[in-house]
Formats: structure tokens, sequence, C-alpha cells
């Protein structure tokens, strides 16, 4: 029998897998500082157990296949909003999540990329279905200028 691992134990864990390359996204002219889940151990984990996000913070999933994409809010206690995107990072659903739901959240759509942000933040910067996030993960992101 496994002893029993201890809360200190599970933040020691999330805080090691939340050592996530961090990037920055562009909104409509509004930016994201977002961590980025590419490995299925940091996917699972998520933003679970995490008390607070910063206003304009969030976390980008990337999902190793385009497919329909489905989310929960298991052991996590904060409010979210869920974007669902196409490979360009065109927004191509929005839903809301309350905290330690089990109920689903999928895309309508096969997709690869999935963006969670502070509950109603989409909203407050009148972000909505069809809008574009721009950042280096994306097809066709913006080049930098050049010198």
């Amino acid at each position: 029998m496994r002893p029993r691992r201890s809360a200190a134990a599970d933040r020691t864990q999330q805080n090691a897998a939340m050592n996530l390359v961090r990037c920055k996204f562009t909104i409509a002219d509004h930016e994201l500082e977002t961590y980025i889940a590419r490995t299925e151990e940091q996917r699972a984990l998520g933003l679970m157990h995490r008390n607070e996000l910063g206003p304009n913070e969030g976390m980008l999933f990337v999902c190793d296949e385009v497919a329909v994409q489905s989310f929960w809010m298991k052991d996590t206690p904060v409010a979210l909003s869920i974007a669902f995107l196409d490979e360009d990072g065109g927004i191509l659903h929005i839903d809301h999540m309350e905290p330690h739901s089990l109920d689903s959240h999928s895309s309508e759509y096969p997709v690869r990329y999935v963006l969670e942000v502070p509950q109603g933040w989409f909203d407050e910067h009148g972000i909505a279905e069809g809008d574009r996030v721009v950042g280096p993960v994306f097809l066709n992101a913006e080049a930098p200028a050049a010198d």
C-alpha cells in the first residue's frame, strides 16, 4: 500500500509542473500572459489546485491531436472562461466554467488549442467568437518587424 501524500507534497508537485513556458499573446489589442501546457502531464494538471489567476493570465493547452476537446473543473477552485481555438488562433467557441464542477465543456469542432482565462475576461475585454489570438504558437503568427 502506497503512503498517502500530504497536501504540501501535492503543492510541490504542482509547482514543479507549473514550471511552464510562458508566452505573451494579444487578442484584440489586449495582452495576455499565458502558461503553455504542452505535455500530457501538464495538460492533466492544468490550473487544478490554483487558488488564484492574475487578471491578465491564462493557460494555453496545446493538444497532441486536432480533435473535439473536453474539459472539466475537478479540483479547480477558480472560475474560468474557456476558448476553443483553430490552428491560426481564431476563437471558435467560448464557454464559462464553475469551480469544482464535473460538467464537461467541449469544443464544437475539432481543435488543437484551448485557452483558459479568469471567468469573464473575454467579456470584460469585448472579445468574442471570431476574434483571433495572436502569438508564436499559431499558424500565420504575425512576424516581428524587421530591423
